[in-house]
């Protein structure tokens, strides 16, 4: 067993080492297995590919520069990137994936689509694509989510989309994946459910990592101009669900001389009760149609994660992640919300970028970790901050 390679992308069966798997209920089988069955042999056709890539090119605004912050390596004596996925149309990562799977759909002949959001981005980026394609669109948000994320709720109505309210459990993204999930059981013939990160049944993990690994693909040959390598020491992204990280990492997961962190929100503290760190507080278990790591009760009873970002506040984590933790070929750091949000406003002073909290997260390592003068650190700058105005402006009283 020692002489094989350890593989960090999915195997044949869905599975990342011993997480993922589709375990979804007889009625939802019909759906995941025609996406199963096609989702690589469409990816790969001539036509999807230039499809995608003008799309990402003269829509979203592709590729997304790679920033040397200047005054951040100074600060912290290191080389710091950031790869700069919040000046993509919609003002996040989640684009990439919405891009690529309303063209799957298409090709699948779906006339509907459905999808979960929490923080409102990629709600907003699902809600863009189907007025670009002219497909019905409903996206699920818990009613708390909906009440902090207004601007979102506004821009998905705006695009055309109806924004039902999740009002049961936390009324958060656990609750809207879950609504999504019924929605989809009730209609299978018509939907295709676009799931928003790197969970879910077989083949939605692979195939969403799949459309983000632009992003480390764009990182490889913007690293080659500048540094005149195509490999970074590490590479930093926060990690709710995980598909800005699983970007980030995706063409550098086999080559273990770059060292990958992910960043998870402590919110409270680990051990207040008011956490949504996975990889500290979670064991294995089902969720949402995969084996993975989630926050559960000893009897196996979600526990309801908590943090100041909407986007970070998952109970699991999809499974690539899961694996990467398992194996410690990923760090995970779990940072509170007040570190991510320090972290956040000393961005905004130092280099004039306002994050999103859930980036912000990420940015807090900084502090928690030393690094060498010649480090290249790549930080995935996966969201801008527009969105939280609001809660920047509660928490520092500005």
């Amino acid at each position: 067993m020692k002489d094989l390679k350890m593989s960090y992308h999915v195997n044949k069966k869905g599975y990342y080492g011993e997480f993922g798997g589709a375990y979804i209920p007889e009625m939802l089988y019909p759906n995941v297995e025609e996406l199963r069955l096609n989702y690589q042999k469409i990816m790969e056709e001539p036509d999807f590919k230039s499809e995608f890539q003008q799309l990402l090119k003269n829509y979203v605004g592709r590729p997304s520069p790679l920033y040397f912050a200047k005054r951040l390596s100074e600060k912290y004596q290191a080389k710091i990137y950031l790869k700069r996925e919040d000046l993509n149309h919609t003002g996040a990562h989640k684009i990439n994936n919405t891009i690529g799977q309303i063209l799957m759909a298409k090709r699948l002949g779906k006339t509907r689509i459905i999808a979960e959001t929490g923080a409102g981005q990629h709600g907003v980026a699902t809600a863009t694509v189907c007025a670009l394609m002219d497909i019905q669109c409903i996206v699920y948000m818990g009613e708390i989510d909906i009440k902090r994320q207004a601007p979102n709720v506004a821009r998905m109505k705006m695009l055309g989309a109806e924004v039902r309210p999740a009002t049961s459990g936390s009324k958060t993204l656990k609750d809207a994946t879950n609504e999504a999930i019924r929605d989809w059981i009730n209609n299978p013939s018509d939907t295709h459910y676009i799931i928003g990160s790197v969970v879910g049944p077989h083949p939605y993990p692979d195939m969403v990592a799949q459309f983000q690994s632009v992003i480390s693909e764009e990182i490889q040959w913007q690293l080659q101009e500048q540094e005149g390598t195509n490999k970074p020491n590490y590479v930093i992204a926060c990690v709710g669900g995980g598909s800005n990280a699983a970007g980030a990492y995706y063409h550098f997961l086999d080559d273990e001389s770059v060292n990958l962190i992910a960043v998870e929100a402590a919110g409270l503290g680990i051990k207040s009760g008011k956490s949504a760190a996975t990889s500290a507080l979670g064991n294995e278990g089902i969720i949402h149609g995969s084996k993975t790591l989630l926050m559960q009760t000893k009897d196996g009873q979600i526990t309801e994660p908590y943090s100041i970002s909407a986007g970070l506040d998952y109970p699991g984590v999809g499974p690539m992640h899961a694996h990467l933790f398992q194996t410690k070929r990923a760090e995970f750091i779990a940072i509170s919300d007040d570190e991510a949000m320090n972290a956040g406003l000393e961005l905004c002073k130092m280099e004039g970028i306002i994050p999103a909290i859930e980036s912000s997260h990420a940015f807090a390592v900084l502090k928690k970790k030393p690094f060498k003068p010649d480090d290249i650190i790549v930080i995935n700058l996966s969201g801008r901050g527009d969105k939280d105005l609001e809660t920047y402006i509660n928490h520092f009283n500005l």
